[in-house]
């Protein structure tokens, strides 16, 4: 339910704050989508049967990329 929720409130940040986004880096923002993605996908409960793509949307990799998301919304904000 976490990495649904902080999913939820990021891609709403993003929406809601473009502008905050528009200096960086290309890179950055796939990361940070990236981690929004996974945090979507483990917080609805699915789980791939594939060892790597468990691994790429796990909270052990969604959870860091959307705390440096978080952390570039409010260094650009």
């Amino acid at each position: 339910m976490l990495s649904l929720l902080t999913a939820m409130a990021l891609a709403g940040m993003v929406l809601a704050y473009p502008r905050a986004l528009a200096e960086a880096s290309h890179g950055m923002l796939s990361l940070m989508m990236l981690g929004i993605c996974a945090g979507f996908v483990h917080g609805v409960g699915f789980v791939p049967e594939h060892k790597l793509l468990r691994i790429a949307f796990g909270p052990w990799l969604a959870w860091p990329l959307m705390g440096m998301g978080l952390w570039l919304l409010l260094l650009r904000g």
